[in-house]
């Protein structure tokens, strides 16, 4: 059992929570996961990034948007409750070193992963700029954080209620451009259809890119194969390959169709959860 130790809701539906689990935060390293589950052995296993860790107290911080069944049950549980199991760290972690200027770019709850990235790329010494992107300013997560560890950040919402008005690819197209600030590594992680774009922005001016693909994975071991995906025209599985890959080498297009592969399913069991 892992107790809660604090809950801060930080939208209508993402919440935030610091969970007791010793082992995990002794040995985690940014970019890697856990696989939670809520309320008892049966419940469904839900992959989430491991967002901070602190080894003496032995917590680890996790950040989730409660849009399915089991995301829900996991947001009703309180302060002091208990999560039935937590298992990890899994998944490989980034690779940090020194690249110079690195861009970090995070789209709606994609900015929680980011965050451990981002704290470890300014730790080895390079220049980082964030940019955060979510379609309304009310769904902006961690800016305080993110300003905290980061040179610089850039606000951008669908809607221009905070930041620039626009998409992320537009900033970071301009920072690809410019001669001093030209990004020698780049990082996205968000909703496919971003980062696939985030791609197509960088590729042109040969910036070496990584996208993680957490968003597809289910059983985070291995076994079931859905998180499969195309990489270079091989087949990967993200909870064991990754979840971090090449962006310009991601077969997007495929991943987007497969992320839509069980949506009726899992808007039945939405509705399910829903009722309980």
């Amino acid at each position: 059992m892992h107790k809660i130790i604090k809950k801060n809701r930080l939208s209508e539906n993402v919440f935030d929570i610091t969970v007791s689990a010793p082992l995990i935060a002794e040995e985690r390293q940014a970019g890697q996961f856990v696989i939670v589950q809520a309320d008892n052995e049966f419940s469904e296993r839900i992959p989430l990034t491991i967002v901070d860790a602190d080894a003496e107290k032995g917590t680890i911080r996790l950040i989730f948007a409660a849009i399915g069944a089991s995301t829900r049950a996991l947001a009703r549980l309180k302060e002091d409750d208990e999560i039935v199991n937590i298992l990890g760290p899994l998944g490989k972690p980034t690779h940090i070193e020194n690249f110079g200027r690195v861009v970090c770019v995070g789209g709606g709850i994609g900015t929680a992963p980011l965050y451990p990235i981002v704290k470890a790329l300014k730790a080895a010494g390079n220049h980082v700029t964030v940019i955060i992107g979510a379609r309304t300013a009310e769904l902006i997560i961690l800016e305080p954080e993110m300003r905290a560890a980061a040179d610089n950040v850039i606000i951008v919402t669908d809607d221009g209620s905070r930041g620039e008005k626009g998409v992320v690819t537009a900033p970071l197209k301009r920072l690809c451009e410019s001669p001093a600030e030209k990004p020698n590594f780049v990082v996205t992680i968000g909703p496919a259809v971003m980062m696939k774009f985030c791609a197509l922005t960088t590729k042109p001016f040969n910036i070496p890119t990584i996208a993680s693909l957490n968003t597809i994975m289910i059983d985070g071991t291995g076994m079931c194969g859905g998180c499969r995906v195309s990489v270079g025209g091989k087949t990967q599985f993200v909870c064991v390959d990754g979840p971090e890959f090449d962006a310009h080498q991601v077969d997007f297009d495929n991943m987007m169709l497969r992320l839509g592969s069980f949506k009726k399913e899992e808007e039945h069991k939405c509705r399910i959860g829903l009722s309980t």
